[in-house]
C-alpha cells in the first residue's frame, strides 16, 4: 500500500459553508478528492488539501520531479484548477506549489497557529484580482543570418556583411528603448487602477516560450471593479512603439500576494 501525505492547495474564507460542495468530484493532484481541514468546529478559515502519495514529494524525489517539466505542468495544473474553483466562490490565499504536510492534523496545527495572519490577509485581499503584465522586446531583424548572401546592392560581401549587422544593432536598441517607454507608460496606467506590484524575474530559458526577449515580469493586484479597466488601458501601453508586444494575463487568483512567510510547512518532527 502507498503511504500518503497531505498536499495544501489554498486558504480560503468558507463562510457560508458551501466550499465541500464546490470542490466535490474535483480531482486534485494525483487526481486524488480534495476536502478542507479546519482549525475548529465552525471556523469560516479553511485550508483546501488532497492526500498524494509519499515517494513522490519526499525531498530527494521531489528535488528530481522539479526538474521533469511534463511532470511539473500536470501538478501546476492540478494545483490552478483546484485554486480557481475556490477563487470562484471564495476569497484564496494560494500556497506554493509542492506545499506538503505529514497529515491532516498537521495542516490544522499550522492553520491554528497562524490563523489571525491569514484571517487579516483574506480579508484584506478581498474582492481583488491579480494580472500578470509581461513585456517583450521583438527586433525582428536581429533573428536574421548575418552571414547570410549580400542584400545591400553594390556593397562587397564584408560591407554588406557590416551593414546588416549595424542595422540589427540599431533595431534591437530601438525595441529595448521602446520596452522601457512601454514600461513606464504601464506604471503610469497601474498607479491609477492597482494597489499592490509584485516584480517577477524576468522569464529565461525554458521558461520563456513566446517570441522575443521578456524584460519585464510583473503581477499587479487590482480591485475586482477596476479589473478590465485595467486591462485595456495596459494593453494599450505598446501602441505606436515597434518591436515591443505587452502580454497580459488573468485575472487570476492573487497568487503574487497571497502566501505570508509563516505559510511555510511545519518542519517534520525529528523520530
Amino acid at each position: 500500500m502507498t503511504e500518503a501525505i497531505i498536499y495544501a492547495y489554498a486558504v480560503a474564507r468558507d463562510a457560508d459553508g458551501s466550499l465541500e460542495e464546490t470542490l466535490a468530484g474535483l480531482p486534485g493532484v494525483a487526481d486524488a478528492p480534495v476536502h478542507l481541514v479546519r482549525a475548529g468546529q465552525g471556523d469560516d478559515v479553511v485550508i483546501a488539501v488532497s492526500p498524494v502519495p509519499e515517494r513522490d514529494f519526499q525531498e530527494a524525489a521531489l528535488r528530481a520531479h522539479l526538474e521533469d517539466l511534463d511532470w511539473l505542468e500536470s501538478v501546476a495544473r492540478a494545483h490552478h484548477r483546484v485554486i480557481e474553483a475556490l477563487a470562484v466562490r471564495t476569497t484564496v490565499l494560494p500556497l506554493r506549489l509542492a506545499t506538503v504536510y505529514l497529515d491532516d492534523e498537521r495542516v490544522r496545527l499550522m492553520l491554528s497557529a497562524r490563523h489571525e495572519a491569514f484571517d487579516r490577509r483574506l480579508t484584506d485581499l478581498a474582492a481583488q484580482v491579480e494580472w500578470g503584465v509581461k513585456i517583450y522586446a521583438e527586433a525582428a531583424e536581429a533573428t536574421e543570418n548575418p552571414a547570410a548572401g549580400p542584400t545591400d546592392t553594390g556593397l562587397s560581401p564584408g560591407r554588406a556583411y557590416l551593414s546588416r549587422r549595424r542595422a540589427q544593432r540599431h533595431a534591437r536598441d530601438d525595441a529595448y528603448r521602446n520596452a522601457e517607454r512601454a514600461a513606464e507608460r504601464v506604471e503610469a496606467a497601474a498607479r491609477a487602477l492597482a494597489v499592490d506590484r509584485v516584480q517577477h524575474r524576468p522569464q529565461q530559458g525554458e521558461l520563456a516560450r513566446r517570441p522575443g526577449e521578456n524584460v519585464v515580469n510583473d503581477a499587479y493586484l487590482v480591485p475586482l471593479h477596476h479589473a478590465e479597466g485595467f486591462r485595456a488601458d495596459v494593453m494599450r501601453a505598446a501602441e505606436g512603439l515597434p518591436g515591443v508586444r505587452v502580454e497580459v494575463t488573468g485575472p487570476w487568483a492573487p497568487y503574487s500576494f497571497a502566501t505570508p512567510a509563516e505559510a511555510e510547512p511545519l518542519k517534520r518532527a525529528a523520530p
